[in-house]
């Protein structure tokens, strides 16, 4: 059984994903590919914190100057997954496996898919913990 905190951390990561997305389409209007994915990158964090923070951690009890250094670095350790994971299997194992269909495009699905439930994990324990934490 799912346990609601985890579809709200669901449901709060989607949103943050629109976020990064659509403000990625928007800023490119005005800017370079590379710096509008940055900036977008950055508009879709602090989306994912605040309803992080309102909506699925509300018990957290470490300070708030914690909960970022937390967030950045479990975040940080979500990017590291999904790119190690997309590597691997996009360079080694879907041609192993006789892939040769759209591999990145796959790699990367299960690379950002992985990390969810890491990520559900280090924000539940570290960033938004029940019970106070330093970073």
């Amino acid at each position: 059984m799912i346990k609601r905190q985890f579809l709200m951390f669901l449901v709060a990561g989607g949103i943050a994903a629109a976020v990064n997305f659509g403000s990625r389409i928007i800023l490119s209007e005005w800017m370079r590919y590379v710096p509008a994915i940055v900036i977008a990158y950055c508009l879709g964090m602090v989306t994912a914190f605040i309803l992080n923070r309102l909506l699925v951690f509300q018990e957290a009890a470490n300070a708030l100057k914690h909960q970022i250094a937390w967030f950045v670095l479990v975040n940080l350790a979500a990017v590291v997954q999904t790119i190690a994971i997309s590597l691997v299997l996009a360079r080694w194992l879907l041609p192993v496996l006789g892939v040769d269909f759209h591999n990145e495009t796959l790699a990367h699905a299960v690379g950002v898919a992985v990390p969810v439930v890491t990520s559900y994990f280090g924000h539940k324990y570290l960033s938004f913990a029940s019970s106070p934490r330093k970073a």
